[in-house]
């Protein structure tokens, strides 16, 4: 049985025997390890099981914890670990060897009429040579969990270590209909005398839903094989209910004589003898149970033999949770798959309204050669919609290539975009063409295009009307074959009212747009968009995250995300090369209650959004205020009211139709 052995200064060890799931530590009584020490906190840390593997986890920050001398926090703790927590040493076995005591030879001295030295009885050492085989056999069930995946194997695997152990003819693990789900209700157990699958002469199969609500999952006999229909499989149904009434094991030495199921109606017709049975719990309700018995043997099992079924059944539940969340998270990556499936296009996620516009726009415009200018915020993905635009179009098979117009000194623009020949400037050691030339016969991408210096956009303008480029320091012209894509982040009719931009250039660039919008208008392709982003950076950097909590889900779709798409990818990567768990909490991705959009009183949400719809349909009547008070059915005096209140006002337009 696993122990955690603790070395006083004065005195014996003292054992502690680890059969609980989660084992505290601490000075407080109340924990399961409870060590008077000042040395140690209240709850210094817990032994996790986690179906595999015994973790030492530390639950007060402030508590020390060796293994072995080395300082830890979290570790895996082998056979012989030796632990220091605070002052107080400890060490971890998977079992416990018994005392080897000799009977001790009869001593002269010994004061007359004094008893004799205590001595282990055959008996009783008999006994802890069981209940460690027994331990010992738990311990090799363990270490298979490692290489088996497939639950009924693990399931058949562990009834055939149960019945080894025990010396039982046939051992059954019985689940309820809606065991290890997520909120489990409470089982209803068999009434007495309801079959468990039954106790007629042609009982049902050992797979079917029985009337008490109750299905046997894996049924093996001595042989290592699989009960099939029969009598074999049928059991005790007084038995059952028993143990899910009460949520404890029960043993039973000889079941027609014992006073509680003597007059069972199952008992009699099955002429049950030796039966032990254990409960399997999670969450605090009985799922099910595990069964044993022998209907030949009287009195076969005793209560050690009970306490290892316990254990096994212990194990057994957590197999069935760990089992119940790997296939829910096959499950959640199908349904991912699915639905990105649905929802890609090409190497884009989304299903909102905007972006099926944008995806109906960019499956019209790729086939042919116009100039496309991508807007929206940074970090929406306008490269990615950019290297679609070229994936999809008929220069597909040439070079797709990218310049960021911000991020190159002004004085090299030029010659990034045209080349430049030897000696054009002090460093030109050598001709060199630019990205125009690089990117004949294929598609040229224009990153970050409003930061294009005043005096470039001239010949910029030039090379797309004339398909000709020159190299700095030449005049000789060269042909290109090329298709423009353009993008930025910048508002460029503000930028061309205020005299950074050229009109005609816009329009050169902007024969299509397509407008990206920001991911917290997107609804719920966040969520999509960060499950796949989770499933390709955690393969990426060997992560064990497998997913979100309800709650992250929650937050992700509530936040703001002003860097978009780019800002999320950073957070989860962040959080898969931090996190310790499996699944990533809002804090993880450092997503708390400020990170939501605030709640504003319903008058000035109201009077925001009016202030917002305004200014859009002043924009779209190019600045006619009496046009877009007659449009808004208000007086022109309302606009104005409107526009006082704004720091940058836009400029006045002309008026229009109806003044004409």
């Amino acid at each position: 049985m696993p122990i955690l052995k603790w070395f006083p200064p004065q005195g014996q060890p003292r054992t502690f025997v680890l059969y609980k799931p989660v084992t505290t530590i601490g000075r407080a009584l109340g924990n399961d390890v409870a060590v008077p020490s000042h040395a140690l906190a209240e709850t210094h840390a817990q032994v996790l099981f986690d179906g595999r593997d015994f973790n030492l986890e530390e639950v007060d920050k402030q508590g020390e914890i060796l293994v072995n001398g080395k300082k830890k926090r979290r570790a895996r703790l082998v056979h012989g670990d030796r632990l220091t927590l605070g002052d107080v040493e400890l060490s971890f076995g998977i079992f416990d060897e018994p005392q080897k005591v000799a009977r001790p030879a009869p001593s002269a001295e010994a004061a007359p009429g004094s008893p004799p030295p205590r001595a282990i009885s055959e008996t009783q050492l008999q006994l802890t040579n069981q209940q460690l085989a027994g331990l010992r056999k738990l311990y090799e069930f363990s270490e298979k969990l490692m290489t088996m995946k497939d639950i009924d194997h693990l399931l058949e695997s562990m009834l055939d270590a149960v019945i080894e152990v025990t010396g039982a003819e046939k051992g059954l693990i019985l689940l309820n209909d809606d065991a290890f789900t997520r909120d489990p209700p409470t089982p209803r157990a068999p009434e007495d005398g309801e079959p468990v699958p039954s106790t007629e002469p042609a009982p049902e199969s050992a797979e079917a839903m029985t009337a008490g609500g109750v299905r046997i999952r894996a049924a093996r006999n001595v042989k290592r094989e699989a009960l099939g229909d029969g009598p074999g499989a049928a059991i005790s149904d007084s038995i059952v209910k028993k143990v899910i009434d009460t949520g404890r094991p029960v043993i039973v030495s000889d079941a027609l004589s014992d006073s509680q199921f003597k007059t069972s109606e199952s008992v009699l017709a099955l002429r049950l003898s030796s039966v032990m049975c254990a409960p399997l719990i999670s969450q605090g309700h009985v799922q099910g149970v595990l069964y044993v018995g022998n209907d030949r043997v009287k009195g076969l099992f005793d209560r050690g033999q009970l306490d290892v079924l316990s254990i096994f059944a212990s194990q057994a539940s957590l197999i069935l949770q760990n089992a119940l969340l790997l296939n829910a998270l096959r499950a959640d990556k199908e349904k991912l798959v699915a639905e990105l499936k649905d929802r890609r296009f090409g190497e884009i996620i989304g299903s909102c309204p905007s972006m099926l516009e944008v995806f109906r726009k960019l499956q019209k415009v790729a086939t042919t050669d116009i100039s496309v200018l991508i807007t929206g915020e940074t970090g929406t993905g306008k490269e990615l919609i950019a290297r679609e635009i070229h994936t999809r179009s008929n220069r597909a098979t040439g070079p797709f290539v990218v310049i960021n117009c911000g991020a190159i000194p002004e004085n090299l623009i030029e010659s990034e975009l045209f080349g430049h020949v030897k000696g054009a400037f002090t460093g030109a050691v050598a001709s060199r063409p630019g990205k125009f030339q690089v990117a004949s016969g294929g598609t040229l991408f224009l990153d970050e295009i409003g930061e294009l210096p005043l005096n470039l956009q001239v010949k910029l303008l030039r090379a797309l009307q004339e398909r000709v480029v020159f190299r700095v320091g030449d005049s000789k012209p060269e042909k290109v074959d090329i298709r423009v894509v353009a993008a930025t982040n910048r508002v460029l009719e503000e930028e061309i009212r205020a005299g950074r931009f050229r009109e005609d250039l816009y329009y050169r660039l902007n024969v299509v747009n397509i407008y990206l919008p920001p991911l917290r208008e997107r609804g719920d392709d966040v969520l999509i968009i960060a499950k796949a982003l989770l499933s390709k950076h955690a393969e990426e950097l060997g992560s064990h995250v497998q997913g979100f909590t309800p709650q992250a889900l929650a937050a992700i779709k509530k936040a703001q995300w002003p860097g978009n798409i780019r800002q999320l990818e950073n957070r989860i990567k962040k959080a898969l090369v931090l996190c310790d768990k499996s699944l990533l909490a809002p804090e993880d991705l450092d997503l708390g209650k400020e990170a939501e959009s605030p709640i504003l009183p319903l008058e000035k949400a109201k009077e925001e959004f009016q202030r917002k719809y305004v200014l859009e349909v002043l924009e779209r009547n190019n600045g006619n205020r009496t046009q877009t008070a007659r449009d808004l059915g208000v007086d022109p005096r309302t606009i104005f009211r409107y526009l006082e209140r704004e720091a940058n006002p836009p400029p006045p337009g002309g008026v229009k139709a109806a003044d004409e």
